[in-house]
């Protein structure tokens, strides 16, 4: 059963994502979403990613409240920022993030949280030294953005992931 399905809960999630596009049960839409959701599971085995296993479903749960508050919260910032530009002079840049996770998915999981979040782009990580580069939109205090990500984000994901 591995061999046809090695990741069921992935091809499962692929096929269920499928339908909602097409917004139909028909026998095409079922025949081509499955034949997709197969070839996802096929091409996610022969990339071999390494196991994980989430140490703390209910922080995770936490986690992505947080993330879709800050998401709607960054939305909003960012919105108001192009449709109604102040005096204020307003000057994106990088800062340099030390980290401390080494978890290559709660990496990963930084990586997506940060990219989705409007105003900041992770730019560079640099493994040998555990630093990160972000792109800060709306940068004010290169202090406060280094708290944020390791208080909010990386705390969090190091108890989900090690």
């Amino acid at each position: 059963m591995r061999r046809v399905l090695p990741f069921p809960w992935v091809s499962a999630a692929l096929l269920l994502l499928w339908l909602l596009l097409q917004g139909s049960l028909g026998p095409g839409s079922l025949l081509l979403g499955g034949a997709l959701a197969l070839v996802g599971g096929w091409l996610l085995a022969v990339l071999d990613p390494p196991r994980t296993r989430l140490r703390r479903p209910l922080a995770a749960l936490r986690l992505a409240w947080v993330v879709l508050v800050e998401v709607f919260r960054s939305n909003n910032a960012v919105a108001r920022l192009i449709l109604a530009p102040t005096t204020r002079g307003r000057s994106s840049g990088f800062v340099r993030i030390p980290l401390d996770m080494r978890n290559p998915a709660g990496l990963a999981a930084l990586a997506c949280i940060l990219t989705a979040t409007p105003g900041t782009v992770w730019a560079e990580y640099d493994s040998a030294r555990g630093i990160m580069l972000l792109h800060v939109l709306d940068l004010i205090d290169e202090a406060e953005w280094v708290r944020i990500i390791k208080d909010r984000y990386e705390a969090r994901l190091m108890e989900i992931f090690e």
